[in-house]
């Protein structure tokens, strides 16, 4: 049921978004390095990997710079461009694209580079592979703004691996343990609260039942 819900949903997405679509492709085209897919290995359901699609944001060459897959606050390796694409959300259009190939759920746990899947428990990791993994969902609404956390290159990793990434895999672990069609049409819901910033879709999840947040995070 999911999946035919994921494929209709997906598919009216990309046709009502290809003036969107196709004017950032021209932007991309004229500015920063010209590039305007990024493509980047993630893993999925089963320890499988997949290539993520993405609209380009940052420098070509950014995994091998600085604090690699981890992104901060004022990340110098975003271009001009990008800054507004990350900000509106518009860099993850392609990824519908992912959706209709069945590498990814609209709402799901969010997949990760295999660097930081390993900062995930063994439960964790094994619990959240079990599912298809999603364009959006619990951890992605939670930190639809990440990079707030990270403003200091210093302490990123370490405020990544013990805080974020713990928390982060025990509200994955909630959603995989909860799943079901309600939830699911919720999480789009809320999705859409969290980009037009309309509302604070983390208290909702919280009542919910969702894990609620460290106070290192609060």
């Amino acid at each position: 049921m999911i999946r035919l819900i994921d494929i209709a949903l997906s598919l009216g997405a990309l046709i009502f978004l290809t003036p969107i679509f196709f004017g950032t492709i021209v932007f991309l085209r004229c500015t920063g390095e010209g590039e305007i897919f990024y493509r980047q290995q993630r893993i999925g359901k089963n320890f499988r990997k997949f290539e993520l699609l993405k609209f380009a944001t940052m420098l070509k060459d950014s995994p091998k710079i600085g604090t690699g897959s981890v992104t901060l606050k004022n990340d110098p390796r975003i271009l001009p461009a990008g800054k507004f694409l990350r900000r509106t959300k518009i860099n993850e259009l392609p990824q519908l694209i992912n959706v209709l190939f069945g590498n990814i759920s609209l709402i799901g746990p969010r997949p990760l580079t295999a660097d930081r899947f390993d900062n995930y428990s063994e439960v964790q990791r094994k619990t959240i592979s079990s599912v298809v993994p999603g364009l959006s969902g619990v951890g992605s609404i939670f930190f639809r703004d990440e990079e707030r956390f990270l403003n200091d290159p210093q302490k990123a990793m370490s405020i990544y691996q013990n805080i974020i990434a713990p928390y982060k895999g025990d509200l994955e672990c909630w959603f995989v343990n909860n799943k079901n069609i309600k939830l699911y049409f919720i999480l789009i819901f809320l999705t859409v609260i969290a980009v037009l910033k309309i509302g604070d879709p983390n208290k909702i999840l919280v009542n919910l039942g969702a894990p609620k947040s460290p106070k290192e995070l609060c």
